[in-house]
């Protein structure tokens, strides 16, 4: 049987993604490989990958409601699937310092209808995202070996699939299970300073959601508990302004990249 396409209510798309719990603050993971894509050469694997959202919904008074989260992700050695601090540049020789994702926060609002595909059993949500902007990068001549394209632009592609059952149990705040693939298309990341070299990024993960803190990956845990436990939380409240990214994250912590500090920087535990 084909799958029906059907228009869901909002509630059932944040019991995917979150929670229907605003008390609650939920874990998603994933983990993959970054492989770069340059015309006339082969394939080369550069990076695996290991990464968590956690995240909270909190109901409005509009009917809608405000996503909240903070996001992770680390470069690992592909042979070893060791947290890298440094890499060697197979294209410049020159080694840098590695950033890894640490956005805070990444938010959204959720409202109206979201179409699904409905499979019986199984029920999947499809998005194809197209980030366009201008490179925040781009304008200051110091970034000029990092990241000089005057626009941002990136291909992320997502589907989650989840127990149909559960979208439409009252009892349940949050789905039991999800199966997550995500793909993307993206430019060199800033620090890994190819400058205008050309090629792209290609990263290919899945995830699946977990049940808090003490079932993540133990790299995870680890960093979380020692090194950033602001990331034990989503944030409680929505938070005004522009989300984090990797682009503004370098340009915010540029200095600490060119002292060849390790990233994430620590972050305290909010209270």
């Amino acid at each position: 049987m084909v799958a029906q396409i059907q228009e869901l209510e909002a509630q059932h798309w944040v019991k995917t993604r979150s929670s229907l719990d605003p008390s609650e603050s939920t874990f998603l993971i994933w983990k993959g490989k970054i492989y770069a894509f340059i015309p006339g050469e082969k394939k080369q694997l550069l990076f695996k990958m290991l990464g968590l959202s956690v995240s909270r919904c909190i109901p409005t008074d509009e009917g809608s409601w405000d996503f909240t989260s903070r996001e992770l992700t680390y470069y690992l050695n592909p042979q070893t699937d060791e947290v890298l601090s440094k890499w060697e540049n197979p294209w410049t020789g020159e080694t840098v310092p590695v950033i890894h994702v640490a956005n805070n926060p990444v938010q959204g609002k959720f409202k109206g209808n979201f179409p699904a595909q409905v499979d019986n059993d199984s029920t999947t949500f499809v998005f194809d995202i197209f980030p366009y902007y201008p490179n925040p990068l781009a304008e200051d001549p110091k970034f000029a070996e990092y990241s000089p394209n005057p626009i941002y632009q990136a291909a992320e592609l997502f589907k989650l699939t989840v127990p149909t059952a559960d979208l439409f149990n009252t009892a349940l705040s949050s789905v039991s299970q999800l199966k997550l693939s995500w793909d993307r298309i993206g430019q060199w990341l800033p620090w890994m300073k190819m400058g205008d070299r050309p090629g792209q990024l290609i990263y290919s993960a899945v995830g699946s959601k977990v049940n808090g803190l003490a079932e993540l990956p133990p790299l995870l845990q680890d960093e979380i508990n020692n090194r950033i436990p602001l990331y034990k939380k989503a944030p409680k409240s929505f938070i005004d302004g522009e989300d984090m990214t990797s682009w503004l994250y370098f340009q915010k912590y540029f200095q600490a990249y060119l002292a060849g500090e390790i990233f994430p920087l620590p972050q305290a535990e909010e209270f």
